[in-house]
């Protein structure tokens, strides 16, 4: 048996712990096979863990490492970083609970801003710099660590409750689907909800916008006087929150 057949067999006993699997090895192997699977399942818990606190408080110890052993047992890494694994539970604990959307999405926050936190540096426009742009000739963009996020329910509020440490609210379903963006400025990860009406140049922002098309299109939804206040209160907004930069326009 060559390395590369041992590590695969080692691969499938970590992952299945199968009779099957074990029988690969000789008999005498088996306690310190035991003792290698416990490590590999203990590791992605306190990973799932550490990544999603504010989750683990809201459904409970008990549900979390319910879910996340489920998770366990269907999925494998497929990263070489185990940073990378948490990405799999907002989805597989809004498949294990349908009955309660907040938790999934919950999750998916929490995931949203651990992502933001570790993303790539890029200089953002300040608002003392307003004035040193050529509207003409520049692009809107947002920040790479930017993101947007559907949300259904509070979950948004839940998160800011249990991180200030007060009682979080019941769950509920909003009137309507929000939008959150979540981005980072400096070394803090960020999110806020956003108005119906900033939604759509937010979003175009992510790819670039040029400040002229932002203002013809607020123009167009909401008339002249209400685009174009619209358009200078989502800059002032956007600069305020670190949240965007300038690229040359493409020829």
């Amino acid at each position: 048996m060559n390395l590369a057949a041992i590590q695969q067999d080692f691969r499938a006993w970590l992952v299945s712990g199968t009779e099957e699997a074990a029988a690969r090895f000789a008999p005498e192997a088996r306690a310190g096979l035991s003792v290698y699977q416990n490590n590999y399942r203990a590791s992605l818990m306190a990973c799932l863990a550490e990544s999603f606190p504010r989750t683990r408080m809201w459904i409970g110890e008990q549900t979390f490492r319910s879910v996340a052993a489920t998770l366990i047992d269907a999925r494998p890494p497929d990263s070489w970083s185990l940073d990378h694994y948490a990405a799999h539970f907002p989805a597989a604990l809004a498949e294990a609970l349908p009955h309660a959307p907040e938790a999934g999405e919950l999750a998916m926050l929490e995931q949203a801003l651990t992502d933001a936190f570790v993303g790539p540096d890029a200089p953002a426009l300040r608002p003392d710099q307003l004035s040193e742009i050529d509207w003409d000739t520049a692009i809107l963009q947002l920040v790479p660590t930017a993101r947007l996020l559907r949300h259904t329910t509070n979950a948004a509020s839940i998160w800011s409750a249990l991180t200030d440490e007060q009682a979080p609210p019941p769950a509920a379903l909003l009137p309507e689907p929000r939008m959150l963006l979540i981005w980072r400025t400096e070394h803090i990860s960020c999110f806020r909800a956003l108005e119906n009406w900033e939604t759509e140049s937010t979003q175009r922002a992510i790819h670039g916008i040029s400040f002229a098309d932002l203002c013809a299109r607020l123009v167009g939804r909401s008339g002249e006087a209400e685009g174009i206040q619209a358009a200078g209160a989502w800059l002032a907004q956007s600069t305020t929150d670190r949240l965007i930069r300038t690229l040359p326009l493409e020829a």
